[in-house]
């Protein structure tokens, strides 16, 4: 799956090249929400939606139910449109649409949103519905991926974003694309097009702090700032709301893991698509390098893990963020 998957099939149906069936699925329901409401939006009128669109539920209807009304033609338009949403929760019986779905109706959009799972692609619906209409996979983003989307979702916009306050955006909000995109969108309301969005920006309107954040805490440690990364972390430690000590964990194993596989590179120009960082980052691992050679890297990598299982309170009393923080900076320092 990929955004500009997702721009090809709401393009298609811009031109009226509209399939007989769709099936979204996958675990990343973004786009299955995305696809599914800009069908219901768009592919009738206003006028021909109260007699021709039906909106089901998985847990409140049957397989047969929705044969029914596929089966029906519509009243005074070209098309009727039936969307299926939760069509997971039908998961046991779902395979009893494939007759339907090897010919189905031209007259009927018929959408199936099926989160977080799969249709079974050995059994016979999936590769009736890939025959004879559309189907999107919508997989979860890795972390590394999230700037680079964030770019794009926002280029698709007429907006430009800083490597930096990608960054940013994706270290503080995670993975959550809905999340997400509703920052996106704020942003986008509020600033010029011709503006670059910057780390100043998102701390205005995002209530990121562009001087205390994951992204400044990895940089500080990068550089070898000891007196910065610490005041970074008691700003974390007063304001653990915003700053979950289980995230600053996970983002600086990961600085780590991605610097140990930097010093195994024999040729450092492919360190951007190994690593799958962006190559305005390269210079912090390339300072890192000379700062924490590869055995220290190991340790410092066994001993994030450790802080990470007393995070969780495993094999330990609980510790307060304040606690953790201070270790976790000792275990990379020292």
């Amino acid at each position: 799956m990929s955004l500009e998957q997702v721009n090809s099939i709401i393009k298609s149906i811009k031109s009226g090249d509209i399939a007989p069936i769709y099936a979204f699925m996958g675990e990343e329901p973004y786009y299955i929400d995305l696809l599914s409401q800009y069908i219901e939006q768009n592919v009738l009128d206003e006028s021909e939606r109260g007699f021709n669109q039906i909106v089901l539920y998985g847990r409140d209807t049957k397989v047969e139910e929705i044969v029914e009304h596929a089966k029906r033609y519509p009243m005074m338009a070209e098309r009727q449109v039936i969307i299926v949403k939760e069509a997971q929760d039908l998961s046991r019986t779902i395979e009893h649409l494939y007759d339907y779905a090897s010919q189905p109706l031209a007259t009927t959009v018929l959408v199936l949103c099926y989160k977080y799972k799969k249709l079974d692609a050995r059994k016979k619906l999936l590769k009736a519905i890939k025959a004879n209409g559309v189907v999107l996979q919508s997989n979860k983003l890795y972390d590394n991926q999230i700037p680079d989307w964030i770019n794009k979702v926002m280029l698709n916009r007429g907006r430009s974003v800083e490597a930096k306050a990608a960054q940013m955006l994706a270290d503080f909000l995670g993975n959550d694309l809905s999340k997400i995109n509703k920052e996106l969108e704020k942003l986008a309301s509020v600033v010029p097009k011709s503006q670059k969005i910057d780390a100043a920006l998102i701390e205005e309107h995002v209530g990121i702090s562009k001087d205390y954040n994951n992204f400044e805490l990895q940089s500080a440690i990068a550089r070898g700032d000891r007196a910065r990364a610490y005041a970074i972390a008691q700003y974390f430690a007063e304001n653990t709301k915003n700053h979950p000590v289980i995230v600053t964990i996970a983002l600086l194993y990961s600085f780590f893991a991605k610097l140990l596989l930097y010093h195994s590179l024999s040729d450092k120009s492919k360190a951007p698509k190994t690593l799958g960082v962006n190559p305005y980052f390269i210079k912090e691992y390339q300072n890192a390098a000379r700062l924490f050679p590869m055995k220290r890297v190991s340790v410092i990598i066994s001993g994030i893990r450790r802080i990470d299982m007393k995070s969780k309170g495993l094999g330990t009393v609980p510790l307060a963020q304040k606690d953790l923080l201070q270790e976790l900076l000792l275990t990379i320092f020292d």
